[in-house]
């Protein structure tokens, strides 16, 4: 029955993927023992958006303000980011990635591109081309409970 082809198939991707979300959180502590996947992500957003409110976070990776908060204490605290006035509106903070926070941002972020290539070596193109593109496609979807979106998913590692 076709039905059970998809069945057995979406079970699959449930358990690679779990798979894989363990295997990137266990490889983040490797990669620098203080900075966790999480705390990664959230330099990545930083950096990538050129600083942000902690809500902007809540609100893009579907967290909870106080899960934000707690982990955007742990960054500065660690000295990796900082909160600065909103040029617009002196009353809004906006966090962002201190020399510090860029310079491990930078080294975790080459050492997990080295891994992957690593990891994808012996792959031929047309499959990393149609593995990224199934990847994109994934995390492009916008239904479910919490309304993900593209760059929605949760930052801890889970998928669904």
């Amino acid at each position: 029955m076709p039905g059970d082809a998809a069945d057995a198939a979406v079970e699959t991707v449930q358990r690679e993927m779990t798979a894989f979300a363990r295997r990137a959180r266990a490889s983040a502590g490797r990669m620098h023992p203080e900075l966790s996947l999480v705390s990664y992500t959230l330099l990545g957003h930083l950096e990538e958006r050129d600083g942000c409110r902690a809500t902007d976070l809540a609100a893009h990776y579907a967290l909870d303000k106080s899960t934000v908060s707690r982990q955007v204490s742990a960054l500065e605290r660690a000295g990796l980011v900082e909160r600065r006035p909103d040029p617009e509106d002196q009353r809004v903070q906006v966090l962002h990635l201190t020399r510090a926070g860029r310079r491990i941002l930078a080294q975790v972020t080459e050492s997990r591109r080295a891994a992957f290539r690593e990891r994808l070596a012996d792959w031929p193109q047309e499959d990393l081309i149609r593995f990224a593109a199934y990847l994109e496609r994934y995390n492009a979807w916008r239904g479910g409970p919490r309304g993900e979106g593209p760059d929605r998913g949760t930052p801890s590692g889970t998928y669904g």
